[in-house]
C-alpha cells in the first residue's frame, strides 16, 4: 500500500549525516533516489597545470576515509537506510567514478538490489590529465538499480525518446560538465562546489525514472541540483547535506526556481501502452471506415486493401488484421495503424487511420482492455 506524504519533510533541505536523517523517515516513503556519495578520490598532494595555477580538486574532509574498509562500511550504511525509506517499486540512481564505482556496485548487488542499467555520463568537456601519465578521465558511471527485482517500476521510456529526437534513448549521455552560469560560485567567485552536476544530468534521470508529484531524495544533495530540477518537472524533493554552507547555498537556489504551473500536457508523456485499447473494428461498427472502402497502405503509393464488414482486410486474396496484412506487404515494423491511410473528403488528402482511433478514444468510456493484438 502506498504509504502517504504527509509525514515527509517535503521540499527541505535537511543538514545532517544521511545514515541518521534516513533512519527518521518512514519506511517505504520515497518514489526515487539520486545519490551522488563521496568519490574516496585518494588524492595525493597538489595538483598543478602546466601554466603553474592549481587544480581545484575535491580535498574536502567529506571525502577522505583512512581506509576502502572504512569507506565501504560507509556505503553499506547509507544505502542500507536509503533501501529501507524506498518503495517497492521504488528505483535508485548513484553515480560514481571509477575510484568508487564498483565498490559501491558490489555492496549494492550485496543488499539486493537489482542492476536495470548502468548509463556512462561522457563529458563532452573533460579536465585534461595534465602530467599525461594516464588517459583524460572523460567519463562517469551512473547506476540505476530497483529495490526488488521483478516489481513494476517507472520508466518513461516515451518521454527519454522524445528528449533524443523520436529516437532511443541509450545508455551513453554525451553531456557537458556544469559550467557558466550554472555552477555556483562563493563569495571569493570560486566554485561553492568541487563536483556539482549538470542539471541536465538530473533532468534525464528524474524525467525518465519518476512521475508528478513523487517523492525524489537526494542523500548527498550538495548544492540543490536535485531539488532544483525536481521543482522544475513538479516532483516534490528531500535533500539531506551533512554541511550547513552546501545546504544554505542549495535553499537559495531551490527556491529560486520558477515552478509553472501543473499543466498535464507538459509535464506528463503519454504513453500509448496506457491508452485505451480500440480495435479496428471500431472504427468500422461505428461508422468511421466502411465495409467495401479502400485503406492506401502509406500516404503515397498505389497499394490498396479493401475493408471487410467483421474490421478484416481483404488484399490479393488474403484476409486478415490491419496488422497482419501489413506484415504480409512488408518486413520491419507492422503496426497497422501507422500504414494505412483513408481518403479523406473534406481535408482532400490520405490520413492515417490512427487518426480516427483518437477521435474514437475521446468518446469511448470502455474500460481499458489487455492482451496481444490479433
Amino acid at each position: 500500500m502506498a504509504k502517504s506524504n504527509e509525514s515527509l519533510p517535503l521540499d527541505q533541505v535537511l543538514v545532517g549525516d544521511c545514515r541518521d536523517i534516513l533512519a527518521d523517515l518512514p519506511a517505504e516513503s520515497i518514489d526515487l533516489i539520486f545519490a551522488d556519495p563521496p568519490y574516496n578520490l585518494q588524492l595525493e598532494g597538489a595538483l598543478w597545470r602546466p601554466n603553474l595555477t592549481k587544480v581545484d580538486a575535491v580535498d574536502e574532509d567529506w571525502d577522505r576515509f583512512e581506509s576502502f574498509n572504512q569507506y565501504d562500511r560507509f556505503t553499506h550504511e547509507w544505502l542500507s537506510a536509503c533501501r529501507r525509506v524506498l518503495k517497492p517499486s521504488g528505483t535508485l540512481w548513484v553515480i560514481g567514478s571509477y575510484h568508487n564505482i564498483y565498490r559501491v556496485g558490489k555492496i549494492l548487488q550485496d543488499l539486493d538490489f537489482w542492476v536495470l542499467n548502468d548509463v556512462v555520463w561522457v563529458k563532452a568537456n573533460p579536465m585534461p590529465n595534465f602530467r599525461g601519465v594516464r588517459y583524460t578521465n572523460a567519463h562517469e558511471t551512473l547506476l540505476w538499480v530497483q529495490k526488488k527485482k521483478g516489481e513494476k517500476y517507472t520508466f518513461n521510456y516515451h518521454a527519454m525518446k522524445g528528449l533524443n529526437d523520436d529516437l532511443q534513448m541509450r545508455s551513453d549521455w554525451y553531456l557537458p560538465l556544469c559550467t557558466g552560469s550554472e555552477r555556483l560560485k562563493d563569495d571569493s567567485g570560486e566554485k561553492a562546489h568541487p563536483t556539482q552536476k549538470p542539471e541536465a544530468l538530473l533532468y534525464r534521470v528524474i524525467l525518465s525514472s519518476s512521475n508528478p508529484e513523487d517523492v525524489v531524495l537526494d542523500p548527498f544533495f550538495g548544492t540543490g541540483t536535485t531539488g532544483a530540477v525536481a521543482r522544475r518537472l513538479h516532483r516534490h524533493f528531500i535533500g539531506i547535506e551533512i554541511e550547513e554552507n552546501y545546504a544554505a547555498l542549495a535553499r537559495t537556489r531551490v527556491k529560486a526556481v520558477v515552478q509553472l504551473e501543473f499543466d498535464p500536457p507538459i509535464f506528463v508523456t503519454p504513453n500509448p501502452r496506457r491508452q485505451k485499447r480500440i480495435p479496428f473494428g471500431n472504427l468500422v461498427e461505428n461508422g468511421f471506415i466502411e465495409p467495401g472502402q479502400l485503406l492506401y497502405f502509406g500516404a503515397e503509393g498505389d497499394l490498396t486493401a479493401k475493408v471487410l464488414a467483421d474490421g478484416k482486410l481483404s488484399f490479393n486474396g488474403q484476409r486478415g488484421s490491419i496488422h497482419q496484412i501489413a506484415k504480409k506487404i512488408r518486413t520491419g515494423p507492422s503496426n497497422g495503424w501507422h500504414l494505412w491511410y483513408y481518403w479523406d473528403d473534406e481535408a482532400k488528402e490520405r490520413r492515417s487511420i490512427d487518426h480516427l482511433r483518437e477521435i474514437v478514444r475521446k468518446q469511448s468510456d470502455t474500460p481499458i482492455q489487455t492482451g496481444k493484438r490479433d
